[in-house]
């Protein structure tokens, strides 16, 4: 499949990510979509003809072959949510972003992901937690990445404690690759990349824009396994992150603090009112996501053979085979079978143990 046209996906005007999914798995694969007609695009379920007014696919094209030369000028690279190493994690999410850009090392497949959130004005005692729950993560067996977002506070605390304890960290930008920001932050920037990558999903010629920080966070909610806030006011965008992180059916978890501390309020709040799991050490964390339970399990599952399997049945399991962590609604899409008839052959592989459910109605294969 041709790269530009995975790019220009993300040039077309008029509808947004949800929207772009919804025309290519119309017309099957990105190239076709660039020779449809307008009435071919009215033909789109969910697309009106306010939107098809607005399309503009030679222009998108254009974009995209010049943003492949700025690319190349700053060395940047891209992934398609078509593309098999795109995060399994963030393809379950509905208005993901077609195309993320990056910079280093794109490894952030099949290992466990913790974003780390938390406010830009962080206190001793929030720093201190920070860097003692990255420690516990190192010392566990799971070498996680940890995300965040390269902002002041929380954000490069949790990056620079990664890198002390030599766990891979990735953070997601706000704006185009072709500079950091805050720009303080360069040198942390620099060593993320040697191991691990910078990520966006704006693209060189969009203009930085403040707004655009709110819609980096649903990258980083949806990127992870987990999302902890280490301290947070009782407003701004970790609470913004967390509330994100609870749509997508994301674990949550928050650092409780003193009642009428500033920066602990966002913290407790989101305990108090159940959008936050209460952690006070890795075991919480541990504990809810149900590591341990996995060390502890037979790691060879009693599988039938797939010989024995309907030819439905082998489809659902060679999809699981190459992409993790599918919900029933991915599923439908990719498999074009009805909802009924997918939930009973789930159901079966789920008792046969080729397969494994998770709250939220997620699947994996379990060989």
């Amino acid at each position: 499949m041709d790269d530009i046209y995975k790019l220009a996906i993300s040039f077309i005007k008029g509808v947004g990510d949800i929207g772009r999914k919804n025309i290519v798995n119309f017309f099957g694969e990105p190239e076709a979509v660039f020779s449809a007609s307008k009435s071919h695009l009215l033909k789109v379920p969910n697309i009106g003809r306010i939107a098809v007014s607005k399309i503009d696919l030679k222009e998108a094209l254009d974009l995209a072959k010049r943003e492949l030369e700025q690319m190349t000028k700053y060395d940047i690279k891209f992934i398609s949510y078509l593309d098999s190493q795109y995060p399994s994690t963030l393809y379950n999410c509905p208005d993901s972003p077609c195309v993320l850009y990056y910079k280093g090392k794109f490894d952030l497949a099949n290992r466990p992901k913790i974003s780390i959130v938390g406010t830009r004005k962080a206190t001793n005692y929030g720093k201190a937690l920070c860097e003692e729950f990255i420690s516990e993560l190192k010392q566990s067996n799971k070498n996680p990445i940890i995300i965040s977002g390269l902002a002041y506070g929380i954000d490069i605390c949790a990056h620079k404690a990664a890198l002390k304890n030599n766990l891979d960290t990735s953070c997601v930008l706000g704006h185009g690759l072709n500079l950091i920001y805050p720009a303080a932050h360069k040198n942390i920037a620099d060593q993320i990349q040697l191991n691990s990558s910078i990520i966006s999903e704006f693209n060189i010629s969009d203009k930085f824009d403040s707004r655009n920080f709110v819609k980096r966070n649903r990258i980083i909610a949806g990127l992870a396994d987990a999302v902890v806030v280490i301290e947070s006011d009782s407003k701004g965008g970790s609470l913004v992150t967390a509330n994100i992180a609870n749509s997508y059916n994301k674990d949550v978890f928050a650092y409780p603090g003193r009642i009428g501390d500033r920066y602990s309020s966002g913290c407790n709040f989101l305990i108090k009112t159940n959008q936050a799991h209460l952690i006070e050490s890795l075991k919480d964390l541990s504990y809810i996501l149900g590591w341990d339970d996995k060390e502890k399990e037979n790691t060879e599952p009693i599988m039938k053979l797939f010989d024995d399997y309907t030819k439905d049945e082998k489809r659902v399991i060679d999809i699981l085979k190459v992409k993790e962590n599918l919900s029933i609604d991915n599923l439908t899409a990719i498999t074009k079978m009805p909802a009924s008839e997918l939930s009973s052959i789930l159901l079966k592989l789920e008792f046969d143990g080729i397969i494994v459910a998770v709250p939220g109605k997620i699947y994996s294969f379990r060989g």
